[in-house]
């Protein structure tokens, strides 16, 4: 059995680990600030395409928590590296005015009106989803274009319940046109990865802390380091039960980590 006593890099999970909506839960800022009391490292990582980081920043700071674009690595941040990688002539940016913006401040060749030329579908987390965009994407995927989503989500936590994130949107699209995308984000070891690269620090010294059995806990052990399961979110105790996915360790909330780790 892993302990968090050789810990010294967290990876955060946001949505349902550190707050829902605009409610932080209890114990948040004492285990950041413990965390940098013991000179270690956190990283906030979030399947959430439908906020740049600035957004994400803000929000934080709305919530007391003071943090800079470095603290973060989103499924966006990991699917532009993805599509870089590729060279594809237009790209259908099917998501948020934010996710476009991000796509295309990074040089990437997007588009989001459908066209000639178009050679992949590009689907993120979309807040504000249209008929339109979906009749669009219908077209794209019968023409054969290669299809990438930012997540595989079924929902977003909200205080009222959930509400259908990208993997939920991606379904409907399969059941229409026989298509399903590639997955960047979480469950790949992606940002993990990129976070240990970006700061230096090895597996054995790494947990990924979040409230999805399927996304947050499936990177952990993909990436190879400790994984955290927190029942503050989306996932309850069954998810684990029926998962071939388990994690290292299982808390209440957030709270019961820094209590341990103290």
């Amino acid at each position: 059995m892993k302990n968090l006593k050789d810990i010294r890099l967290y990876l955060l999970d946001m949505d349902g680990t550190l707050y829902l909506d605009n409610d932080l839960f209890d114990g948040v800022t004492d285990f950041l600030a413990h965390v940098k009391k013991i000179g270690g490292k956190y990283m906030f990582l979030t399947n959430n395409s439908s906020k740049s980081v600035q957004k994400y920043i803000e929000k934080l700071h709305s919530l007391g928590i003071e943090s800079v674009a470095s603290d973060f690595l989103t499924s966006t941040d990991a699917t532009i590296l993805y599509l870089k990688k590729k060279s594809y002539n237009k790209i259908y940016a099917f998501g948020t005015t934010s996710f476009k913006e991000q796509l295309h401040s990074a040089g990437l060749p997007i588009t989001d009106t459908l066209c000639d030329g178009i050679d992949c579908l590009c689907m993120g987390f979309d807040t504000e989803l249209t008929f339109k965009k979906l009749e669009d994407a219908c077209i794209l995927l019968g023409r054969g274009v290669d299809y990438i989503a930012t997540n595989p989500d079924w929902v977003c936590p909200t205080y009222y319940g959930s509400v259908p994130d990208c993997g939920s949107v991606s379904e409907m699209l399969y059941n229409a046109t026989r298509r399903r995308p590639v997955f960047i984000g979480k469950p790949e070891p992606t940002m993990a990865l990129l976070a240990m690269e970006k700061t230096g620090y090895k597996p054995e010294n790494t947990a990924l802390i979040g409230d999805r059995v399927y996304t947050d806990i499936a990177c952990g052990v993909n990436a190879g380091v400790c994984s955290v399961f927190v029942l503050s979110g989306e996932g309850t105790m069954e998810d684990v039960e029926k998962s071939g996915v388990k994690p290292d360790l299982i808390y209440n909330n957030i709270k019961e980590i820094y209590e341990e780790i103290l």
